[in-house]
């Protein structure tokens, strides 16, 4: 691993998106006061809760770490008196692209957010610091949930309207200074526990979940080509994808086969119902908690376990060249601040990315 200071500068890490990334910010946003992720077992690799829905550090986290921030955490936006001078989360659980979500934030409201903040830094540093999103399940299960008829053309509508209102956001961000964004693709959602355990699949998938969140993700591509291909010099617009789709399916369906050590990978270490997917955490639920957490893709019915987060977090960072393009995040941070990109996310992109390359700051890979 390649750390800050080692070819790569000091930049802030900003992270927008729902629970996946969320430091903590929903505690400090809810009314309630008994949410389940302050509450052991979350957190007991790192012997105490601190907000995330994981049993340790999540992608952020790690991220931070392989750039050199101060104790490999990001603060959460909303927790008063925190140290933001190397970025904040403001990622919040429950947050959508569309809708009004209750006791969240939407993204739009989340980059509202960060224009408030915007004045803690120098523009030159927002400029050349990283901006990660993630964020479109809220949107997809509550669709799915509140539309189970829909047609194929209700969902590509619906799609649409979503990715829409994402190009909205990430055009703001840009237009507040941002010009370095990575952009995480939904998760086969109708892989995650809870969702088999609530549409009663076994261990199936539930396809229809599934193939939303894949025409979501086809449409994510093409549009920061867009966005860098239209931009010019000295403001040009940078990013990498990351297929987090096909990273998941990997682990899932062959996460003994493939050296992940990871042996139960359909149902959660913590929770209860057929798939121990739901209450984790919560005081009026007898949730089973399995014994090894390591072992597990899942630690609740929605999330992942720490070994799981930093295997991605080495992905998205080191990278492997099959899920993620047109480069890894080093080589977005190592980019020069504000040129034109050389290259561009391609669809159905060969595993073996064309490295090396003429390109100085695309020279940087590494393979799972």
């Amino acid at each position: 691993m390649v750390y800050a200071g080692e070819g790569v500068s000091n930049v802030a890490l900003f992270t927008f998106g729902d629970s996946y990334y969320d430091a903590g910010n929903k505690v400090f946003l809810s009314q309630k006061k008994d949410l389940p992720q302050i509450y052991w077992p979350y957190g007991k690799s790192r012997d105490y809760p601190n907000g995330k829905f994981s049993d340790g550090h999540i992608v952020p986290d790690f991220i931070a770490d392989f750039i050199s921030i101060p104790n490999g955490v990001l603060p959460p936006a909303l927790k008063p008196g925190v140290d933001i001078s190397r970025g904040v989360s403001l990622a919040v659980a429950d947050a959508s692209i569309l809708g009004a979500p209750a006791e969240s934030m939407t993204l739009n409201q989340q980059v509202a957010k960060f224009k408030t903040m915007k004045s803690n830094w120098n523009d030159s540093y927002i400029g050349k610091s990283l901006f990660m999103i993630y964020i479109g399940t809220e949107d997809y299960l509550n669709f799915t949930k509140t539309n189970p008829t829909a047609d194929a053309s209700a969902q590509q509508a619906f799609v649409t309207s979503v990715t829409n209102r994402l190009k909205n956001d990430i055009g703001l961000l840009y237009s507040l200074g941002a010009s370095k964004f990575v952009v995480q693709l939904l998760a086969p959602l109708g892989c995650l526990p809870i969702v088999r355990q609530e549409y009663k699949t076994g261990n199936d998938c539930y396809e229809p979940l599934n193939d939303l969140a894949k025409q979501h993700n086809e449409k994510i591509g093409p549009m920061l080509n867009q966005f860098a291909k239209s931009s010019t010099s000295p403001n040009g617009f940078q990013f990498t994808v990351f297929d987090f789709y096909n990273a998941v399916l990997r682990r899932i369906t062959t996460g003994r086969n493939l050296n992940y050590r990871l042996y139960i990978t359909n149902s959660s270490c913590c929770g209860v119902g057929t798939h121990n997917a739901y209450g984790c955490g919560m005081g009026n639920v007898h949730s089973k908690l399995c014994e090894y957490q390591r072992s597990y893709f899942f630690f609740d019915g929605r999330h992942n376990t720490e070994k799981v987060q930093e295997q991605l977090a080495h992905l998205l960072y080191g990278a492997d060249p099959s899920v993620i393009q047109p480069m890894t995040v080093r080589e977005l941070i190592v980019y020069p601040t504000g040129e034109i990109m050389r290259e561009y996310w391609e669809p159905n992109k060969s595993s073996i990315r064309r490295r090396p390359s003429g390109d100085p700051y695309l020279g940087f890979s590494a393979f799972e």
